[in-house]
């Protein structure tokens, strides 16, 4: 059978740890038909809303308590990878149990190597953590002048940082050892912690987020994989969207792919990102698939009844 990567959307997991056990339900039966079906299965996941609370969360504890120490942004990745993976585990666990199926489910704390000359570095670009006003967002960077604050769509100041591209993922080793072992991994999340390396064998974690579709696409790249789902909100990747002309794709070709971003159909926060994350998935060797494709109809989508689904 194949070997597939399954990347969930942070924002279709909720946004608290309550709604997320919820929406883990449906994401653990969609995940286990593949796995029902033979499939040799890795899991991703984005982190958009969680890591945003987390970061808010600490920093107000902080703000009230000199005790309580703030979080750097890599370590509260770590710690939203920790709890998603612990929800889709037991869920995934459960529902796996419950099919008579025997396989053991583990997450593992990912870090991705991010280079110190990546562009985004100078343009930091993906808002986080708590809201500010001006005159706070002015005395924060003057006390830390590293950090960057910046307007949010007309809702106060945020800390903003860079969206650097994946280029190495330190335990993609460990990864393929418990795939070929039986497993199914959970791995990436939040698009990895962000790292530089600093020497060989010692890394540094970096203020930064890798988006979440990237880090899925070399993920797969690195299992050799023969599949990239990316499960998000809408059924198919649509011309034109929310317009009376609006047209599904179901089927595209890289080149294809590649020209409608060019013409600027698909959203630079939405769309675009998983489209150009197909793209370089499926450029790496002949084969490959990548599917866009909403939670609810991911067995759908692979019966090829529902999602787009591009080749290379």
């Amino acid at each position: 059978m194949s070997k597939i990567v399954i990347a969930l959307g942070g924002n279709a997991l909720g946004k608290s740890p309550y709604e997320q056990k919820e929406k883990v339900k449906k994401a653990a039966s969609s995940i286990c038909d593949f796995i029902e079906q033979g499939h040799d299965v890795i899991i991703s996941h984005g982190n958009g809303p969680q890591v945003g609370m987390i970061k808010l969360g600490l920093d107000t504890a902080a703000d009230l308590d000199s005790n309580i120490a703030h979080f750097p942004l890599p370590e509260c990745t770590a710690l939203s990878q920790g709890y998603i993976g612990y929800h889709l585990q037991n869920e995934i666990s459960r529902e796996l149990f419950a099919r008579k199926i025997n396989k053991g489910v583990v997450t593992l704390v990912t870090q991705i190597e991010v280079s110190p000359e990546d562009p985004a570095f100078s343009n930091p670009t993906k808002p986080i953590g708590a809201f500010y006003t001006q005159e706070e967002a002015y005395r924060l960077m003057a006390e830390n002048p590293a950090a960057v604050y910046k307007e949010d769509a007309g809702r106060d100041w945020r800390l903003t940082v860079a969206s650097p591209k994946p280029v190495n993922i330190l335990e993609k080793d460990s990864i393929n050892t418990l795939l070929n072992s039986g497993f199914v991994v959970i791995a990436c999340g939040g698009g990895g912690i962000p790292v530089i390396k600093k020497a060989p064998g010692v890394y540094e974690g970096a203020d930064a987020v890798i988006d979440k579709d990237f880090a899925s696409a070399k993920l797969a790249a690195e299992a050799d994989a023969d599949f990239l789902y990316i499960l998000t909100a809408v059924d198919r990747v649509i011309l034109n969207y929310g317009k009376p002309n609006a047209k599904e794709l179901i089927k595209l070709s890289s080149e294809e792919a590649q020209g409608y971003a060019r013409e600027g159909h698909f959203a630079p926060g939405s769309m675009l990102p998983k489209v150009m994350a197909a793209i370089d998935f499926v450029s790496g060797r002949q084969g490959r698939s990548a599917v866009i494709s909403s939670l609810e109809k991911a067995g759908q989508a692979a019966q090829g009844l529902s999602g787009t689904v591009i080749t290379g």
